[in-house]
């Protein structure tokens, strides 16, 4: 994990010096935007990958368009460079540089490094979740973090800020009362796994690069990542482009069993 985080750092440190208002960009066919900030954090994670572990295949948001998936039967790890492009572009801090490693189709590792804010989480199922300061030459001491029990009050949702809909607050108001916060990217997922909020539900569909690497960390954080209906995710899913419709991230899993029982 340390030479895996220090692969994220470097890419990290290459966003961090793009200026969002110069950089180079053009529009995908998804109508997507990517930068050379994307480009550029896209091809130091994947140099550093190779060095490391040249044998285990890579999947890479920038990347995947541009030729077919490899071969996925064992392990793998998934790629996004740049997490939260349009915050990187608005001038926000919510984006991120995410990897995740993923065995038997369920993500095992992760990081989440936020250039914007300084700021590295990484959590190993199974094992310890960790939260760390970015530095100019690497990272600080980690310090262990941990998701909380759901408490009796003062809940926090955290929500996409630019994908709530209607769907979205009928699932919250089942909660009882609960205090939206809303971010880019997977910091969302970050809050979750260290005990600053509580659930994050994205009821609409997005891409597994995009989630992995949070759902490790939620998971080594004593959470758990599942579909609305509690059963699990699955990743390289190459058949359908690697989408995920939906999910929900618990902090507290004895919650999420709770509002699952409930009718709707």
């Amino acid at each position: 994990m340390d030479k895996l985080t220090a692969i994220i750092v470097r890419a990290a440190a290459l966003v961090r010096a793009v200026a969002p208002q110069d950089v180079a960009r053009r529009t995908k066919d998804d109508r997507s935007q990517v930068t050379a900030a994307d480009e550029a954090s896209e091809a130091a994670i994947l140099e550093g990958l190779e060095r490391l572990l040249p044998d285990v295949p890579v999947v890479s948001e920038e990347a995947a368009g541009k030729k077919g998936p490899p071969a996925l039967d064992g392990s793998f790890i998934l790629v996004d460079p740049l997490d939260g492009t349009r915050e990187f572009l608005s001038g926000s801090d919510e984006f991120a540089v995410l990897l995740a490693i993923v065995t038997g189709g369920a993500p095992i590792a992760g990081i989440v490094a936020a250039p914007g804010r300084g700021e590295l989480w990484r959590g190993v199922v199974g094992g310890v979740a960790e939260r760390m300061r970015l530095c100019d030459d690497g990272v600080d001491r980690a310090q262990p973090i941990h998701a909380r029990r759901w408490p009796q009050t003062g809940a926090v949702a955290m929500v996409s800020r630019s994908h709530y809909d209607p769907k979205t607050d009928g699932f919250l108001s089942r909660l009882g009362p609960v205090t939206s916060s809303s971010a880019g990217s997977a910091i969302k997922f970050c809050k979750i796994a260290e005990g600053a909020a509580d659930v994050y539900p994205r009821l609409a569909p997005t891409s597994e690069w995009d989630v992995a690497a949070g759902h490790a960390l939620v998971a080594a954080a004593g959470g758990i990542v599942t579909t609305p209906q509690g059963t699990a995710l699955r990743f390289g899913r190459t058949a359908d482009k690697f989408l995920i419709p939906e999910f929900i991230a618990w902090g507290d899993p004895a919650k999420a069993a709770a509002v699952l029982k409930e009718p709707v």
